[in-house]
């Protein structure tokens, strides 16, 4: 505030922090510079917490997973252009998953950019975001700021979640008006995320497709997780003896130990089912867009919940949809099925219940192999006991193998415990997502990172540990992308365009900003080093040392890498 002879005076910087805070968002992840520096220090003077990273994609995934954590928009703080357009990355990442996001960048006047007079990182930032974001929007004067950032936080939480772009000129944030006014201008954002209930009649329908099937199928998507219905969706599960199958961050809605829990019979389900309820999960490529060879020749009916109309039909007919948010669908499915409910065929739940039982029995030996280097199993089967005995801690997870394997053996007992890359499947975001995680729960944090996956954001781990924390970083390193074994064919001097440095210390580099570092060549110093870790809370990073010829390509997708059908001899 200043005071300009008798007139109280504020200005555009405390008029945005006033407008965060009166919506209740304190945490700002960010990469400082012109035109925000001073904005960012401001907020940290006014007890907001300001957390700044080496790279804005890195804090652009913090803010999303924020969003996806806590239902309230993360925000991501950049600067003009390069720093905008880093930011933009995450920002369509947040949209692609659904999760709430606010991306702010400082930016040049819209005169000076429409006129293209060769502006400071001059660049017309609102078109370039629009096509990537739910909605986006530029603040030209300081009486619109308190509006503005309403509208984005609304935009960012109500309906289908996603990222929202706010452009704040540098000019806009100096702006000076009277403090009275100034306040009186802010907008405490109400009910920003109405629900949206099903009507009666497409409750019935869904309950009677249901009812008719004789193999019944849930499938559970991260927009389960992010509802946080946790109750409701486990009574309708239990009450419909049903077996489901959870996607990746969708695992621990129930405990993937359950004894409904189809994970490990996913083949046979998806082959198998006549009816399969979708609850806040769509009809993507992960799961072959609901056809093709995984899902068999068995003719299947699709009850599908979710927020967004226009998702229903996306890639098959959906008999029975159910559009509104998911903790009202689901409980005005669980009033309709009233006391009694029958149960699904024992001869289905049978047959799932032995396909699990003989595929876990398979994998059990490869998770407790001691091989010297070691494997992926192997080290996933520590990781796995580790996850079992400590089933509070958040697990991160992205690479090729490494996130493959780890979905399907590590077990996941509460909800909203595992965060990976999503529906676009993206690498990078290992590091933005285990600080936001520890930052907004205060829980530890396991990282289990491929050695190609962790180099998107590796230079995080002096973020961690300039915050110090609770944040376990282990490193799967086969010295190179898929594997560390392929070689040149031409014989020259460049090694294959998939292999990194021989015998790299990951480990060094956390050492090197004050954390601890371990190199672990089995699975017992590897088990080791993790739990001591995780008992104190010290930024920790973990060189895994894995088999170079371990891995295959591109994990379990390598059909969508095309091949060539010309031979050069």
């Amino acid at each position: 505030m200043a005071d300009a002879g008798t007139e109280i005076l504020t200005d555009g910087f405390h008029l945005i922090i006033d407008a965060l805070k009166l919506n209740d968002i304190t945490t700002i992840y960010n990469v400082p510079g012109i035109p925000i520096t001073d904005l960012g220090r401001y907020m940290q003077a006014e007890g907001m917490r300001v957390l700044s990273f080496r790279h804005e994609q890195n804090a652009g995934y913090a803010a999303a997973i924020a969003g996806f954590l806590t239902k309230k928009p993360g925000v991501c703080m950049t600067v003009s252009a390069p720093g905008f357009l880093n930011g933009l990355t995450a920002l369509a990442h947040a949209t692609t998953n659904c999760f709430p996001m606010i991306l702010i960048s400082g930016s040049s006047e819209r005169e000076i950019v429409d006129l293209q007079q060769g502006d400071y990182e001059e660049m017309d930032q609102l078109a370039i975001a629009k096509p990537l974001c739910k909605a986006a929007y530029r603040v030209l004067c300081a009486e619109d700021i308190g509006i503005g950032i309403a509208r984005a936080i609304r935009s960012a939480v109500s309906g289908r979640p996603g990222g929202v772009y706010l452009d704040l000129p540098a000019k806009l944030i100096g702006q000076t008006m009277d403090a009275d006014a100034g306040e009186k201008s802010l907008v405490k954002v109400i009910d920003a995320a109405p629900r949206q209930l099903p009507s009666p009649e497409s409750v019935a329908r869904a309950l009677d497709v249901i009812k008719s099937a004789e193999r019944p199928l849930i499938i559970l998507g991260k927009g389960a997780a992010y509802a946080q219905a946790d109750d409701e969706i486990r009574a309708f599960v239990e009450k419909s003896g049903m077996p489901y199958l959870p996607m990746s961050m969708a695992k621990g809605l129930l405990p993937d130990t359950h004894s409904q829990s189809a994970g490990p019979a996913r083949s046979l389900v998806l082959k198998e089912a006549d009816v399969v309820v979708m609850i806040g999960a769509r009809l993507n490529w992960l799961l072959s867009h609901g056809k093709g060879k995984s899902w068999g020749d068995k003719p299947k009916k699709f009850v599908q919940i979710d927020i967004e109309p226009k998702e229903i039909d996306s890639n098959v007919q959906i008999v029975a949809p159910l559009v509104g948010d998911i903790g009202s669908c689901v409980s005005a499915l669980l009033k309709s099925m009233g006391d009694k409910w029958p149960t699904p065929p024992t001869d289905w739940t049978e047959a799932v219940s032995s396909k699990k039982e003989a595929n876990v029995k398979r994998m059990a030996p490869k998770l407790q192999n001691n091989n010297i280097p070691m494997d992926y199993h192997g080290a996933l089967g520590v990781l796995r006991t580790i996850v079992k005995e400590r089933p509070d801690i958040i697990l991160v997870n992205e690479g090729a193998n490494t996130l493959d394997i780890a979905r399907s053996v590590i077990d996941m007992y509460k909800p909203r415990k595992r965060l990976d890359v999503g529906t676009w499947g993206v690498m990078g975001i290992g590091m933005g997502q285990a600080i936001g995680a520890a930052v907004e729960t205060g829980c530890p944090v396991l990282a289990i990172e491929g050695d190609s996956a962790f180099g998107f954001s590796g230079m995080e781990v002096e973020t961690i540990c300039r915050y110090n924390l609770p944040i376990c970083i282990v490193v799967f390193n086969n010295g190179g992308i898929y594997r560390g074994s392929d070689v040149n064919p031409t014989g020259g001097l460049d090694v294959a365009p998939t292999v990194f440095v021989k015998d790299a210390r990951y480990d060094k580099m956390m050492e090197a900003f004050g954390g601890v570092g371990v190199n672990a060549i089995s699975p017992d110093t590897l088990a080791r080093a993790v739990n001591e870790a995780l008992d104190s809370g010290k930024p920790t990073l973990v060189n895994a040392v894995i088999d170079e010829k371990a891995g295959t390509e591109s994990g379990r997708i390598g059909n969508l890498n095309p091949q060539s059908v010309i031979s050069k001899k």
